[in-house]
Order: structure tokens, then C-alpha cells, then sequence
């Protein structure tokens, strides 16, 4: 493991993330990595059942295991699970890795198999999620609330 790994670093990165863009982080479901990439895959392929115009509410009631959700219900699902395996790359990239680049990012939504339909453009149109000095980044929660719809590229 790397030197500028600290066990609970990985959770307080990933929360600090999705808190910074407006989004609700339910307890459990990504205090690890193991666990926040096995509920990111359960995401992307419920996503990839229900629909891109599904809200989180939808995908909760579609799966066993994510009633800790429930805090993100009303936000759309797309959004919220682009967001989800933005900042498990990031959180990851921080803590396990002591910062990472963009390509490792590809590797490690290829790795884990997070891909889903519209996944380049939900990054190139959302680089917020990715990137911590980007203007408006507290915004894309209110987005991914209000208007579900905009993010149907995903």
C-alpha cells in the first residue's frame, strides 16, 4: 500500500467529493473502495435497465441492497452514478495512489467495468466531477435534482 494512504482516507475523499457537488452520500454503501465500486456496478447496470430518464428512487425500487439511497431518491440516477464513479476515481486516485491522472481514471472505470451508455460525454459535458478547481461544481447537484432530463447523454 502506498505511503500517502491512511485507512478512512478513501471515505473522507469520496464524501468531500460528492459533498462538493451538491450530492448526498449515503453511510455505507462507499466507505471503501471494494464496496463503493460493487455499489457503483449495481448502479450502472440497473441504470442500464431502467432507463436514462430513471431517478435514484427508481433504481432502489428496481434493486435490493440500495435503501441507503433513499437520501438521493429524487435525483436523477444517471447524474448521481456518473457522479458516484467520478468520485470513487477521485477518492481512489487520492488515497490509494497519492493523486492520479485522467488516463488513470479510464483504466480504473475499464478495470471495475463502470462504463455506461454516454459515458465520454457525461465526463467531457460534467468536468466538475473530475475536477475539484472547476467553477459552478456545487451546482451539479442541484442539476442533477431540478433537471434529471439534462443528463440523458448518459
Amino acid at each position: 500500500m502506498s505511503q500517502c494512504y491512511k485507512p478512512g482516507d478513501f471515505k473522507k475523499y469520496f464524501d468531500e467529493n460528492m459533498k462538493a457537488l451538491g450530492l448526498p452520500v449515503p453511510s455505507s454503501l462507499f466507505d471503501t473502495y471494494q464496496t463503493a465500486v460493487a455499489t457503483a456496478s449495481t448502479l450502472v447496470g440497473t441504470l442500464a435497465t431502467l432507463g436514462k430518464g430513471a431517478t435514484i428512487g427508481e433504481l432502489i425500487g428496481a434493486t435490493v441492497g440500495l435503501e441507503k439511497l433513499a437520501v438521493a431518491a429524487s435525483f436523477g440516477a444517471a447524474a448521481y452514478t456518473g457522479a458516484a464513479i467520478g468520485s470513487i476515481a477521485v477518492a481512489s486516485g487520492r488515497s490509494l495512489a497519492c493523486g492520479s491522472r485522467i488516463a488513470d481514471f479510464f483504466v480504473f472505470t475499464r478495470q471495475n467495468k463502470l462504463h455506461f451508455d454516454g459515458f465520454a460525454a457525461f465526463y467531457t459535458k460534467n468536468p466538475q466531477v473530475l475536477n475539484k478547481g472547476h467553477s459552478f461544481r456545487n451546482s451539479f447537484g442541484i442539476r442533477a435534482k431540478s433537471s434529471p432530463s439534462s443528463f440523458e447523454y448518459a
